[in-house]
């Protein structure tokens, strides 16, 4: 299988097994789709970990999948999968390691938190072949800006770990050989939490970046933001059990029972 996936102690643990470049094959991506709609019928997992197998994280989409005859399916199924790892309602942990190009480089982004080792370099070459990354140019004005997007879109330049990181692109480095173990941990630490309160939070995050909601910017977008972000929290979070037995058990010095 491509894609594998197993649940564990809140974590669902997913694996890009295609090396040695996880190439995304059409094939690969239905097996991702596949995964992400079980895990989300699936209560237990509050946190999903997606990794790599082998030493890169991937070197893309399939290059002959772009060709007519097989792009005008292509692209739509992609575009899909990026969404979805995106919407999923849990939040998303992403361990990245050597070579993150093209397609892989939108599917990382799609992670809410990506941990990426030293040696981790992320490129967009598709203009050198006459095209570009659609996804990116959705994901990548938001994440880092809009300077460093035209510059990753336009030349197709590699971006080295360190700069990666100061645009706000991964959420920590770390050596090459620990990539893998310190998202572990990170996924476990946040599966310690609420279900409920963490799918929550990752909505008011979308909200807050301006991925949830359709408001255009300025004071009347961010009142609408707000607005929501409240509603989310009073209407939604608040009618949890979860909600109930966290502050109930800060009150009463005990652990939470969730």
């Amino acid at each position: 299988m491509p894609v594998t996936v197993e649940v564990r102690a809140g974590v669902a643990h997913m694996v890009l097994d295609a090396p040695p470049l996880n190439i995304l094959t059409r094939e690969v991506m239905q097996g991702l789709r596949e995964a992400l709609a079980g895990v989300a019928g699936d209560a237990e997992a509050r946190v999903i970990l997606l990794t790599a197998a082998g030493r890169h994280f991937s070197a893309g989409a399939a290059v002959e999948e772009h060709l007519p005859g097989t792009v005008e399916a292509m692209i739509p199924e992609f575009m899909e999968t990026v969404a979805l790892l995106e919407t999923a309602p849990a939040p998303v942990v992403v361990a990245v390691q050597g070579r993150c190009l093209g397609g892989g480089v939108e599917v990382a982004l799609a992670g809410d938190l990506v941990v990426a080792g030293e040696g981790t370099v992320l490129a967009l070459p598709e203009i050198a072949l006459g095209v570009f990354p659609p996804a990116a140019c959705l994901q990548l004005p938001r994440l880092a800006g809009p300077a460093l997007a035209a510059e990753m879109v336009l030349t197709g330049a590699p971006l080295d770990a360190e700069r990666a990181e100061r645009a706000g692109l991964f959420c920590r480095v770390v050596p090459d050989d620990r990539v893998q173990e310190e998202a572990r941990a990170l996924a476990e630490t946040l599966a310690c939490h609420s279900g409920a309160a963490l799918r929550m939070a990752k909505r008011g995050l979308r909200v807050g970046s301006g991925a949830g909601r359709s408001a255009g910017a300025g004071a009347a977008g961010d009142a609408g933001a707000e607005a929501e972000v409240t509603r989310l929290y009073l209407e939604e979070l608040m009618a949890t059990a979860d909600a109930r037995e966290g502050l109930e058990a800060f009150m009463e010095k005990r652990q939470p029972r969730w």
